[in-house]
């Protein structure tokens, strides 16, 4: 095999500059070939991949090569593929010939083994006989042994004939269903599909075309099914042991200030309604779709108040409940903050981020309720799910969506950010900051100072959700930035974060969402400053004209009573709701956080 010696040579300078990360690990090996090697292994084929390098040694966070010889490099390889193809060492070889390479640096070398992520039907890679002992994922710790539940959940998800909610459930009846949910279905599916032959089917016809119900061919088994039940069953039914004991969906909107309440609004299984997953969605969509400006446009001679970024939070939601696993220990939840909306569902990604963020990749754990929530016009089956929401939210330069995976317990979250790309106040205050040191920067430097200004904290891992760029490129960018002293960094390692250079070294890093202060609490406009001088003395009607001559363009309450010299909460609470007829709202909820204000047309 030949190598391109230069291209490897700065692939290892910079995977020893990272140190080791989620998806790079270093290992010794000048005693033999390493045992750990295929826990490593395992680890990253059931996570998301990663790089083994054998050659470089650690101490006290320091790396060095380890001048392996020729003869060991040789012996390294033969040993490999011979554990490769050996059942007891390991069970899948995921690995070609092109995946392990060897780069010589400072006349040492090394050899670098590529690991991908296994796919769904692979898993649980396990590096001994004993799926149940063997198989290990990765964290920001690094690797550790899966517990039997996991290794269950590998498993089940592999079955792609057999589906977790298509599982039938013995002794479920009609009574466990809320037939007020099913009748609401009905009727929004008749809206969304008017034509389709479905609509005289009987209720049982229905459920069973749905997947709600159905025949197990092999056993013999009929009855409802877990998705059936999830979607339109009695709380009661769904909680008992037989089905998902652990279903608990919840949603809150919550503050930016948490001292006062924890949150505004909830919706959770309290006894007042029928929490099955429709009724769930039924009152939660309408809540999210609040924060979203909805702008005067015209199809035809009908108003259309729905725009992409709308279906984009439906198709979200729909994927929150379709890729849940809902035999994980945690459950459904919703948060609503000021300025991002959180959706957290149990489970794993059953797809590599590359393929999420690409597109086109039809794999769902869940293919019932994909069905039933497709039927409504609220998810997509030809994996054009989340090019819908990520258009959605590109058509309000608003920054791109992205997913974070936790473990123990295994959930995934969607993060979807109710901030510009590159909001002018952001730059306004980045300008405060760091004056003409921050003209003419690069994008991707002005990118990575807005969000550790509004984030509070950044990290190589968060930048390649907004960076089209290689883990060893931003972390490159940001050891520059703070050589620049732009940032300054703390911790190490994978738990190496990155501030802006205006912290002290008396604050501590924000990590929770109640502790972050957000890009509103941050920027200040800088019409507080400039304001225009108004006399003190004004009847309301001169004010209101001052108003309305202001808004011309989209102001918010605060820019509004600053101009005027007036008190915010006195404009905000009695001058607005007065010139509605005369305003209108960027947003349909009249306390979101990023609400503005101009003349109507």
């Amino acid at each position: 095999m030949t190598y391109d010696y230069n291209n490897m040579q700065i692939l290892v300078s910079n995977l020893m500059r990272d140190k080791e990360t989620t998806e790079v690990e270093f290992k010794s090996a000048k005693g033999g070939f390493p045992k750990s090697f295929w826990e490593t292994y395992s680890a990253f084929a059931n996570t998301h991949g990663g790089t083994i390098v054998l050659g470089v040694k650690e101490k006290d966070d320091i790396f060095t090569l380890n001048c392996l010889t020729d003869e060991e490099v040789d012996k390294i390889q033969k040993d490999f593929w011979s554990g490769a193809h050996n059942k007891n060492t390991i069970n899948t070889c995921l690995l070609k010939n092109n995946d392990v390479q060897v780069a010589e640096i400072e006349g040492a070398k090394v050899v670098l083994f590529h690991v991908p992520q296994a796919q769904r039907d692979q898993r649980p890679i396990h590096c001994t006989q004993d799926a149940f002992n063997g198989t290990f994922r990765r964290n920001h710790e690094g690797d550790y042994l899966c517990s039997s539940a996991e290794v269950r959940r590998m498993f089940a998800d592999a079955d792609v004939m057999r589906p977790a909610d298509g599982r039938v459930l013995k002794n479920y009846s009609w009574n466990d269903i809320d037939l007020p949910s099913f009748e609401q279905y009905r009727r929004l599916f008749a809206i969304a599909r008017p034509s389709h032959p479905w609509h005289s089917l009987s209720n049982d016809e229905l459920m069973r075309k749905l997947g709600g119900y159905r025949k197990d061919r092999e056993t013999g088994e009929e009855g409802f099914t877990m998705a059936g039940l999830l979607m339109f069953g009695k709380y009661e039914a769904i909680t008992d042991q037989s089905c998902a004991p652990r279903f608990f969906p919840d949603y809150k909107e919550i503050p930016a200030d948490t001292s006062a309440t924890r949150w505004m609004d909830r919706v959770y299984p309290d006894g007042t309604w029928e929490a099955n997953l429709f009724q769930f969605y039924r009152r939660v969509l309408p809540k999210l779709q609040q924060v979203i400006p909805t702008p005067f446009q015209l199809e035809g001679n009908q108003r259309r108040d729905e725009t992409p970024a709308h279906e984009a939070i439906r198709e979200a939601f729909a994927n929150l409940c379709v890729h849940a696993d809902y035999s994980e220990e945690s459950s459904l939840i919703v948060n609503l903050f000021p300025h991002r909306i959180v959706f957290s569902n149990p489970g794993t990604m059953l797809i590599s981020k590359q393929q999420f963020y690409q597109g086109g990749e039809s794999v769902c754990r869940n293919k019932s309720l994909q069905q039933m929530f497709m039927m409504i016009g609220s998810a997509e089956k030809a994996g054009s799910g989340v090019d819908k929401i990520m258009k959605g939210w590109q058509t309000l330069n608003w920054k791109r969506p992205y997913p974070v995976e936790k473990a123990q317990p295994n959930k995934v979250e969607l993060i979807m950010p109710l901030e510009s790309l590159l909001d002018e106040k952001v730059l306004s205050e980045l300008d405060k900051i760091f004056g003409n040191r921050i003209k003419n920067r690069d994008k991707e430097d002005i990118m990575a100072l807005s969000i550790a200004l509004t984030e509070g904290i950044i990290n190589n891992e968060r930048l390649r959700d907004v960076l089209a760029m290689h883990p060893a490129d931003i972390t490159h960018l940001l050891q520059r930035l703070c050589k620049e002293e732009f940032l300054i960094s703390k911790g190490h390692g994978r738990g190496t974060v990155y501030l802006l250079k205006v912290a002290t070294s008396d604050e501590k890093v924000a990590t929770s969402d109640e502790k972050v202060a957000t890009s509103s609490e941050k920027v200040a406009t800088s019409s507080e400053k400039v304001a225009t001088p108004i006399p003190k003395r004004m009847r309301k009607e001169e004010l209101c004209n001052e108003i309305i001559k202001y808004c011309s363009e989209w102001r918010t309450a605060s820019e509004i009573a600053v101009h005027v010299g007036r008190n915010k909460q006195y404009i905000r609470n009695k001058i607005l709701p007065e010139m509605a007829g005369v305003l209108k709202m960027l947003f349909p909820k009249e306390n979101h956080p990023g609400q503005k204000y101009k003349v109507r047309e």
